[in-house]
């Protein structure tokens, strides 16, 4: 289910803070972002490298 939202939509839920932001403020928070994203793909690697190694320890017994 698609919604298609108007940019007065958009700007009415983006806290009045992220608005009035510097841009050195929101440089930060893009990196905070990155780096997020960074971790969760990380952990996704990582629960699937897990879930390989337990998979092959379980067929060697």
């Amino acid at each position: 289910m698609s919604r298609d939202l108007s940019i007065q939509q958009i700007a009415e839920v983006i806290p009045k803070s992220v608005l009035n932001a510097s841009d050195k403020d929101l440089e930060g928070f893009q990196r905070i972002i990155e780096e997020t994203i960074k971790l969760r793909d990380g952990h996704k690697t990582l629960q699937k490298m897990i879930q390989s190694y337990s998979s092959s320890v379980i067929q060697r017994t």
